[in-house]
This record gives structure tokens, sequence and C-alpha cells, in this order.
């Protein structure tokens, strides 16, 4: 699974970490994170992030 990179801040979701503490489970691909899910670090929403190279 690919890994995405908040355009914003920066921060990089890992799906084999997941986002514990929004409740996402570790094996979440990032195309599965529910449509209101926000960057932890600034809030921004899965449109301001792009696919690690």
């Amino acid at each position: 699974m690919k890994k995405y990179v908040c355009n914003v801040c920066g921060y990089v979701y890992d799906p084999a970490v997941g986002d514990p503490d929004s409740g996402i489970p570790a094996g979440t691909a990032f195309e599965d994170l529910p449509d209101d899910w926000a960057c932890p670090v600034c809030g921004v929403s899965k449109e301001d992030f792009s696919p690690e190279e």
C-alpha cells in the first residue's frame, strides 16, 4: 500500500500504521479512509494529500 504526504504540513499517512489517534486501524489504505478524515497535524482534507514518490 502506498504512503501519502500532506501537501500543507508534510505529514505522511502510512497504511501500515494507520491513524490510531483518529480510530483508523493499521492496514487501512488511504483510499479507504472516510471522506471526512483530516490530516491529524494540520487538519486539511484528503484532497490535500499526494502519493509519496
